[in-house]
């Protein structure tokens, strides 16, 4: 199993969810996060002072999926999440050693 970890634009959750719901994939955790990346923040002006806000909103989505789907799902994600623009995002492929159901004890390996 694989955990895919994508970080992306707050804005483009709705259809990165579409999209997954399309392909099957349902289950996911979203988090609110803050970071920043090649972009090193913004500037924007407000109340006539220039303001640089470094550290910009952006939503986690974790997915664990099993090992053959993971192009698919990746690919999709990336699709949906693209604006052509710098801070779209990034895509984290980490391994899943198991996965433990809480209310039935089922391992899935």
């Amino acid at each position: 199993m694989k955990m895919i970890k994508a970080i992306i634009r707050p804005e483009r959750l709705e259809f990165v969810k579409k999209a997954l719901e399309n392909e099957g994939t349902y289950g996911m955790t979203v988090l609110d996060v803050t970071g920043r990346g090649d972009q090193k923040g913004i500037t924007l002006q407000y109340r006539g002072r220039i303001m640089v806000i470094d550290l910009i909103p952006k939503v986690q989505i974790e997915i664990v999926i099993r090992d053959n789907d993971e192009e698919r799902i990746i690919q999709v994600i990336a699709d949906a999440a693209r604006t052509g623009k710098m801070g779209d995002g990034r895509i984290f492929v980490l391994p899943v050693e198991r996965s433990i159901r809480v209310r039935t004890g089922e391992v899935e390996t």
